[in-house]
């Protein structure tokens, strides 16, 4: 005999939350928690539960005091196109804040991963990237300044660094990438208006051109709530 499985009552709350969703618009107000747990004849704890789990997948967000419908999230792909590529393919409007751009020496990690001397000078890039004026992801990136130095001095941090470095006529020709679920540090979570608990994805890349030459180091942070990654996988 197959035994059925006991639901728990807040993915029962969930997945009629589910249904309200499914007839609203994006920026229209969910039900307050306390309507909801009147609705469904639960606690208001439980309701808390499943809503938490909605903004975490990203079908909704925090504003004010309140709970709307989010936008869907931005589908990047993994691909050697640069995020502004990416998110103007899908009608978003790419942005960028500057956090860090400043010139140091590579350290042990660095210096191997760039094929440099250790304390060698490096142009060390950190933005938040925008979709729509929404801050989606933290992007540190790190460059041979014996390589990039002159690009960077005339590089406007608010426009796109692939089209800067390729207007130098180097080709990216490869990319090494690793992805996995982490959370944010207290000053992540704070740059990209989020919280520590919530999930996010790490992107680390390595870049190289048609010489396999390392071209850049990218540590990439993005909001697991708003943001997801497409590949195509061919044999």
């Amino acid at each position: 005999m197959t035994r059925t499985p006991n639901v728990p009552k807040y993915y029962r709350v969930r997945t009629e939350l589910e249904s309200i969703l499914a007839e609203l618009e994006v920026g229209d107000a969910v039900p307050a928690e306390r309507e909801l747990a009147l609705r469904f004849t639960v606690s208001r704890e439980t309701v808390r539960q499943a809503i938490h789990e909605l903004l975490v997948e990203g079908r909704v967000e925090r504003r004010g005091r309140g709970t709307v419908v989010a936008s869907p999230k931005l589908v990047q792909p993994l691909s050697l196109r640069s995020y502004t590529e990416g998110a103007v393919s899908q009608g978003r409007v790419p942005g960028r804040e500057l956090v860090t751009f400043e010139e140091l020496g590579a350290d042990a990690d660095l210096a191997e991963a760039l094929g440099l001397a250790i304390g060698a000078p490096v142009i060390h890039l950190e933005r938040v990237l925008l979709a729509d004026n929404e801050k989606i992801g933290l992007e540190s990136t790190h460059l041979p300044a014996g390589r990039f130095g002159e690009m960077a001095r005339a590089f406007d941090p608010g426009t796109s660094l692939y089209a800067a470095i390729r207007e130098t006529g180097v080709v990216f020709a490869s990319a090494t990438e690793r992805i996995e679920t982490v959370l944010a540090s207290p000053r992540e979570a704070a740059l990209l208006d989020s919280t520590t608990a919530m999930p996010m994805l790490l992107l680390h890349r390595l870049s190289l051109d048609t010489a396999g030459v390392p071209i850049e180091r990218v540590r990439s942070l993005y909001r697991g709530d708003r943001i997801a990654f497409l590949t195509t996988l061919r044999d």
